[in-house]
């Protein structure tokens, strides 16, 4: 970018947030923005949380700080951030379970993610990864299909809890490829994962990164991803999608990870924080990174989360009906 392009863009923007009123202008000078994370410390959502907020607070030259807010599905640090003044300086890790999920799973849900919300940009992604107990005779994602049939409700997958991406995208293999495979919840996926170890569950699809140490070690086995594509970090396991399994062409269960702010908040700090998250996300060490830990990161524009929010609303709706779960 030459020096005149940079100035007229530099120009655009300051009159944008002119424009944009005051409380927009006191919010970028001297107030600190919060971060709400709907889940407790120590996951992913709260890693991309921390992260984000490091490298935004030195970006922009204030104080950004991280609030962790979990329980109900996320629900309690969104509706935290629905009700909050939209001046800019309160923000949402969003997910697909807090924008896409929620609103099939619950009949009363205390924020509305179409009106409450003011999308500023997708961060990235986790894939799942479909894992048997070495019991289980299937060395393939199909040969699984075929034991399944074979065996109707005979095995059995744990998930983190009802409405989890990792119920849901079962829910939606088990739609997709015809099976039946019984579900048994859990209070989060490490303890699922822990009696998939035991022997006590026969399949589980989990997050990558906390199955990978078992997988190499040979305690669990891989059989598919659920992105569209191979991952870096186990590229010998296929996607679901080229296994080879009728209909099974295009299939994607991810749990996404997104950046929001409230509804009403203005569009040029919206842009400027998109802008900033994008620069983030593109840097090459912390790519690496993320992929390492089995998450493909992407950034967007406004406009492209706000279509994909479109989107994958309506796609887990399908899903959420079809599996019948609802929660009070």
């Amino acid at each position: 970018m030459n020096r005149r392009h940079l100035l007229h863009r530099l120009a655009m923007l300051s009159a944008a947030t002119c424009a944009a009123g005051p409380e927009a202008v006191l919010a970028q000078e001297d107030r600190p923005i919060t971060i709400v994370v709907p889940y407790a410390p120590g996951g992913t959502t709260d890693m991309l949380g921390r992260l984000i907020a490091q490298q935004m607070g030195s970006a922009l030259g204030r104080t950004v700080i991280v609030e962790n807010k979990p329980g109900a599905g996320t629900a309690i640090g969104a509706s935290q951030v629905a009700r909050a003044t939209p001046d800019g300086t309160s923000l949402l890790i969003a997910t697909s379970t807090t924008l896409a999920i929620n609103p099939w799973l619950y009949k009363k849900l205390s924020y509305d993610p179409a009106r409450d919300f003011a999308p500023v940009s997708m961060i990235g992604a986790v894939p799942l990864m479909v894992v048997v107990h070495p019991s289980v005779p299937a060395r393939s994602l199909a040969e699984l299909v075929t034991l399944a049939k074979g065996k109707p409700e005979s095995m059995s997958y744990g998930s983190a809890g009802n409405g989890s991406p990792q119920h849901l995208g079962a829910e939606m293999f088990k739609s997709t490829a015809g099976v039946n495979l019984t579900h048994v919840p859990y209070r989060g996926s490490a303890l699922a994962l822990a009696d998939l170890l035991g022997g006590q569950l026969q399949v589980m699809f989990t997050d990558i990164a906390p199955a990978l140490q078992h997988v190499r070690s040979g305690k669990l086995r891989a059989l598919a991803v659920t992105s569209r594509k191979r991952q870096s970090v186990v590229p010998e396991v296929p996607a679901v999608a080229e296994t080879g399994i009728a209909g099974a062409e295009g299939f994607e269960a991810v749990a996404w990870q997104s950046v929001v702010a409230p509804a009403g908040t203005p569009a040029a700090l919206i842009e400027r924080y998109s802008v900033e998250i994008g620069k983030i996300i593109a840097q090459p060490d912390l790519r690496s990174r993320l992929e390492r830990d089995g998450f493909e990161p992407g950034a967007s524009s406004p406009a492209e989360l706000s279509a994909y929010i479109q989107s994958e609303t309506a796609r887990w709706g399908k899903v959420v009906r079809a599996s019948g779960t609802t929660i009070d």
